[in-house]
């Protein structure tokens, strides 16, 4: 028993998405407005004789990862090959990040993982561009005869430097970025290639790319962010590769002015929501307070399968379900408190105490994100039946997560999109006096 909290804390690690198949994973798709990525983005993908280019977005912890893995095991399932990376793990820095730095990091998975297609097309490109990247510091083999290690080892080069270096960042885009055009060219020249040499006897090749939904929003002097530089005015070059690709993508953009043209470009982008928790007037939600029940208990299972949560696991089972409500439907933020309560505790059960410090812990995490002219905006999402206006500084708290946006499905059927200040926001008293100056 002395190891058994260490390994249940570890359990909870809210960096680590779920693999497909995974028998720690909750199916929240009755909680989420029947969301469901393996039909509403895979059947797109199978049914389509042409490349298709998508967009995948929702809160950051909120599951996309976990999701776009179940994605990547179904379509394998129905014979495809799939390149999957998290951009921000080794190819890109979400901080300052262009389009050419996406572009060279799919590049880069590309010539990682499919090592049986013709590479002659890349080395091809190295080769032209081999006196800018000498003057780099960046090019070290001969021009002659570049072997597909040797060009995989460029790229990396590239990607690596433009995330970790600031004064060669500048520099390596300078030199590249007139030759995007020829870059993918010859890319899609290996990717035609690839297909007719994919392992395992697939036919169909698909890219996801993850993690781009961390960008952060940032305004140029021209009044643009950055988020639209990169997905619409570059997004003829992000649509140029030959295969199907999935980019995750900022909420934030999602519901900006642009939202009709980043629809036209890349169709339906699904929002992975919150776990519904509680309604719209802010009473509990059953059915999703089980969920993340559910979530707990399949975690604590695994290395305790006899303790019962509400007793044994927890000290009752009001501290469990405050825990999952303190949370809002927020996955990461539920494992994140579950550890944190874990730390305070000696042996099970975990007492309210450690709940209430974790809770509290995070709330002040929160307290410090929100700005001072943004307490009345919160006051006002509150007030006005779960509304929010489509401006730049409503995005900026739906990107931050103190706004949380939910789904459900009326009794027609349809879908219904509501918007609620994050639980833990509720009990700070800046936000109450807030609140409390609106009501007659």
């Amino acid at each position: 028993m002395s190891d058994l909290l260490p390994r249940i804390y570890n359990s909870f690690d809210p960096s680590r998405p779920l693999p497909a198949g995974d028998p720690q994973y909750v199916d929240c798709r009755e909680v989420r407005g029947d969301e469901n990525i393996e039909s509403d983005v895979g059947k797109r993908i199978r049914n389509s004789d042409q490349s298709t280019y998508q967009l995948y977005t929702g809160h950051r912890g909120s599951g996309k990862s976990t999701e776009l893995r179940r994605l990547q095991k179904s379509l394998e399932d129905h014979g495809f090959f799939v390149v999957y990376f998290e951009a921000d793990e080794e190819d890109i820095d979400p901080q300052n990040v262009e389009y050419i730095d996406i572009l060279l990091a799919c590049t880069r998975r590309f010539l990682k993982d499919i090592r049986s297609a013709n590479v002659a097309p890349i080395q091809n490109w190295l080769r032209d561009r081999g006196q800018e990247l000498k003057d780099l510091a960046l090019m070290d083999v001969s021009l002659d005869k570049i072997s597909l290690e040797q060009s995989l080892a460029m790229f990396t080069k590239l990607t690596a430097s433009i995330r970790a270096e600031p004064t060669q960042r500048a520099k390596i885009r300078e030199k590249v970025n007139p030759h995007t055009i020829t870059l993918l060219t010859a890319l899609n020249e290996f990717i035609a290639d690839a297909r007719q040499h994919l392992p395992n006897g697939k036919t169909k090749l698909a890219m996801i790319v993850d993690n781009l939904d961390r960008i952060p929003i940032d305004f140029q002097d021209n009044g643009r962010s950055n988020h639209e530089e990169i997905f619409l005015d570059r997004s003829e070059q992000l649509k140029g590769l030959d295969c199907h690709m999935i980019y995750t993508v900022p909420i934030a953009l999602v519901y900006s002015r642009w939202a009709n043209e980043v629809q036209t470009i890349y169709g339906t982008t699904q929002v992975l929501p919150m776990v519904m928790v509680q309604e719209q007037n802010g009473s509990v939600y059953p059915t999703g307070l089980a969920k993340l029940r559910e979530a707990i208990q399949r975690r604590v299972q695994t290395y305790a399968p006899d303790l019962d949560l509400d007793t044994q696991v927890f000290d009752s089972r009001e501290t469990l379900e405050r825990l999952c409500i303190a949370c809002g439907g927020h996955i990461r933020e539920l494992m994140q408190m579950m550890q944190d309560s874990i730390n305070r505790t000696d042996q099970f059960p975990i007492s309210a105490k450690s709940v209430q410090r974790a809770i509290t812990e995070l709330r002040a995490v929160y307290h410090r994100a929100v700005e001072e002219p943004e307490w009345e905006r919160l006051a006002l999402v509150s007030y006005r039946r779960r509304e929010i206006p489509n401006d730049n500084e409503h995005r900026s708290l739906l990107q931050r997560r103190c706004i949380l946006e939910y789904r459900c499905l009326d009794r027609e059927g349809e879908i219904r999109i509501w918007y609620d200040v994050h639980p833990l926001i509720y009990k700070i008293q800046r936000f109450q006096d807030e609140l409390a100056k609106l009501k007659p």
